[in-house]
């Protein structure tokens, strides 16, 4: 069902509770929306004295201050509040999907128009001269479970090389690529929030939160000249119990066998209001599937290039991410313990979007996803009639910020962000049509997701 025959069903049967449930969560900005802006700003602007809007265009996206401010260790100061670098974060939305999902959306939710809800607490700032962190734990209603989440700790310093302006430092973090500070790699590539209540692409390369939370590793960096960015990186994955113990389930994920390597580089030339940046990242990662041991290892390599462009006006901003990762996939342990067909298969993987906001409050984007790759029977088959991984569609948003340039009277550290998200699949698992052999369309996962996102 698209967007419009949606809407339009509104008016029929159960259009109440659908029409209800929508306005629930969108309803708290016709509230707040001429709420006075005071002079006090949210998270890390308390720390920095900036307005979020100098570290964000429609957060979490990035600008080029907000890039400089996480380099050099979340560690810039100029505030006067000495509130400590605490905050939270609080995601209530809402999700229908065009066709009920039998047995319902996840356990304790039923088949179509679920409200869901997740909440972070997490340090984000300084902690003495020259170190600062990120540290994200998360509660998640989908799964009913509180979990660690993104971890970004830092030492960062700066100096000169050859007369330029040098910063360099080290990462200590749990997701590859969640270092980075371009939107243009997937720890923080568009959407930035998702619906878990709606069906998702059964294929991903590894580096697409392959990894996530499940290791720790260390990434030494330098940036020269605010032009040249490079890093490597060195990935162990966490045992069992640790998992266990952070709230990440062990179960059928897979095992680094020493150490994975991990790069990344990047150039950005800046003029007037405009960036354009352009690179290369990927690691290398040998794997005991599913922890399963006596088989030998696989080997997934992942090569991804990326660019970002950005331009920031008084009033208007624009910006285009894309990225393209290759996946080589040597399956030698996975075949032998009968979890893949093929000893060898690639996947691919395409992502481009671009956003436009007006006054840094009003934001549309509009992207494209694309994922194919080597057809495998054992690997896909459960999922695909085609026993195939290829998936494509369009993710369109619509956003309203009303506190980028300071938050309200009565809690001035708050922002937000209300949207509205719709996600047209235009193939799914394999096929545009019976993807799943039981008469399934892609377009049956049409999503269309509202949201509101707290950060306080």
């Amino acid at each position: 069902m698209h967007l419009g025959r949606w809407c339009s069903s509104l008016k029929g049967v159960g259009g109440s509770r659908r029409l209800a449930a929508a306005l629930l969560v969108l309803l708290p900005m016709l509230c707040i929306a001429y709420a006075p802006v005071a002079e006090a700003l949210p998270s890390y602007a308390r720390q920095t004295g900036q307005q979020c809007a100098a570290c964000h265009n429609g957060f979490p996206e990035l600008t080029p201050y907000g890039r400089l401010f996480k380099l050099n260790g979340y560690t810039f100061t100029g505030g006067t509040s000495n509130w400590p670098a605490l905050a939270a974060m609080a995601v209530p939305s809402f999700t229908h999907t065009a066709k009920d999902q039998a047995g319902g959306a996840a356990p304790g939710f039923a088949p179509n128009d679920n409200f869901g809800f997740t909440g972070s607490l997490f340090y984000g700032g300084k902690i003495v001269d020259n170190v600062g962190a990120f540290a994200q734990v998360t509660y998640d209603q989908t799964v009913n479970q509180f979990t660690w989440d993104n971890l970004d700790l830092r030492y960062a310093n700066a100096g000169q090389l050859a007369g330029k302006e040098l910063v360099y430092g080290l990462s200590l973090n749990n997701n590859p690529t969640v270092e980075d500070v371009w939107n243009s790699t997937p720890a923080w590539g568009f959407p930035y929030v998702s619906s878990g209540l709606a069906p998702t692409p059964a294929a991903a390369t590894l580096i697409e939160g392959g990894l996530a939370q499940q290791v720790l590793g260390l990434s030494p960096y330098v940036y020269w000249n605010r032009l040249i960015y490079a890093s490597v990186s060195g990935y162990r994955t966490l045992g069992p119990w640790p998992l266990s113990a952070l709230g990440v389930s062990p179960v059928g994920t897979s095992a680094i066998d020493g150490l994975a390597p991990a790069w990344r580089v990047a150039i950005e030339p800046q003029w007037g209001n405009n960036t354009w940046e352009f690179g290369t990242f990927g690691m290398s990662a040998s794997l005991v599937p599913q922890r399963l041991t006596g088989s030998g290892t696989d080997r997934l390599t992942d090569v991804g290039l990326d660019t970002q462009y950005q331009f920031l006006g008084a009033r208007d901003s624009f910006s285009v991410q894309a990225r393209y990762i290759y996946e080589d996939q040597n399956f030698a342990a996975s075949q032998a313990l009968g979890l893949t067909t093929n000893s060898h298969n690639n996947l691919r993987s395409f992502n481009l979007k671009g956003t436009y906001y007006y006054r840094q409050m009003i934001g549309f984007t509009a992207g494209y996803f694309r994922t194919d790759g080597t057809p495998d029977p054992l690997l896909y088959g459960p999922v695909s009639a085609t026993n195939s991984p290829n998936s494509n569609g369009y993710v369109f948003e619509l956003d309203y910020v009303p506190y980028n340039y300071g938050g309200p009277s009565f809690w001035p550290w708050l922002n937000m962000k209300f949207g509205l998200q719709f996600v047209h699949y235009t193939k799914f698992n394999g096929a545009s049509s019976n993807f799943d052999g039981a008469g399934t369309n892609a377009s049956d996962n049409d999503t269309v997701f509202a949201f509101t996102w707290l950060a306080f």
